[in-house]
């Protein structure tokens, strides 16, 4: 018989065997009967461990890569990038990008110099 995690196989016909109980000194398939020494399996240990995202924390998701609210703050304000603007020639814009279109396709890309206050979009 073969084992897997916690979970046992007859080598014979592949059957799903029965868990080990603390008095049983045999464990019979039920398919084909065969028989098998269940000392060999009564100490199996199983170890699980969980992903890091597998329980969200209510915390890691409040920080979220996609915005849910339009705040026309935060659309003035944005992350800055050394991008050089069309209208003034300033090295640095501010930026930030909205999921306008579907979820498979790219995001618009807002661009403000804060020089002039030029503004462009682009589709990713």
């Amino acid at each position: 018989m073969s084992a897997v995690g916690s979970l046992i196989f007859c080598n014979k016909c592949g059957n799903l065997l029965d868990t080990v109980t603390g008095e049983s000194k045999h464990i019979v398939c039920s398919q084909c009967s065969t028989v098998y020494d269940a000392k060999k399996f009564a100490g199996i240990s199983v170890v699980t461990t969980s992903a890091e995202d597998a329980f969200p924390s209510s915390l890691r998701s409040k920080r979220s890569v996609v915005k849910t609210a339009i705040n026309k703050n935060e659309l003035e304000e944005g992350a800055t990038i050394k991008e050089k603007c069309p209208s003034c020639g300033h090295d640095e814009m501010q930026y930030h990008t909205l999921q306008l279109r579907s979820a498979d396709e790219g995001a618009t890309v807002f661009y403000t110099c804060p020089k002039c206050n030029y503004k462009f979009r682009t589709n990713n």
